[in-house]
């Protein structure tokens, strides 16, 4: 016997997709008075407005043209468009468990993306 639940589906956000769920979340509950805002949810949310660079079109762009590029999956997609790293050491940390290391020119490659939103 397991005390896990199954995993029904899985899908990624960006924080600034997280940042528009949760303000949501913030508004449905501060509209009745009887709910509180539960200590998580507050840290959450003080969390994604503190990180959420972008808004939500402009991140999921990002994510969009990060695919675009050879080594870059979805899962580092949405961690370059949460992190939105500057220069290649903040870069190479993203790909730091990867089992490959990038050249310096696919690491300017997607710096490049990211510049055109950070």
């Amino acid at each position: 016997m397991t005390i896990f639940k199954e995993k029904l589906d899985e899908e990624y956000l960006t924080v600034s997709e997280t940042k528009d769920i949760l303000a949501e979340v913030e508004a449905e509950r501060a509209a009745d008075e009887e709910r509180e805002l539960r200590y998580e949810l507050a840290r959450a949310i003080e969390h994604v407005n503190r990180f959420a660079v972008l808004d939500a079109d402009e991140s999921l762009e990002l994510v969009a043209e990060l695919r675009e590029l050879e080594k870059v999956n979805e899962t580092t997609a949405y961690k370059i468009a949460d992190l939105l790293p500057r220069d290649r050491t903040e870069l190479r940390s993203v790909y730091a468990q990867e089992r490959y290391a990038l050249s310096g020119e696919e690491l300017d490659e997607i710096l490049d993306v990211v510049a055109k939103y950070a």
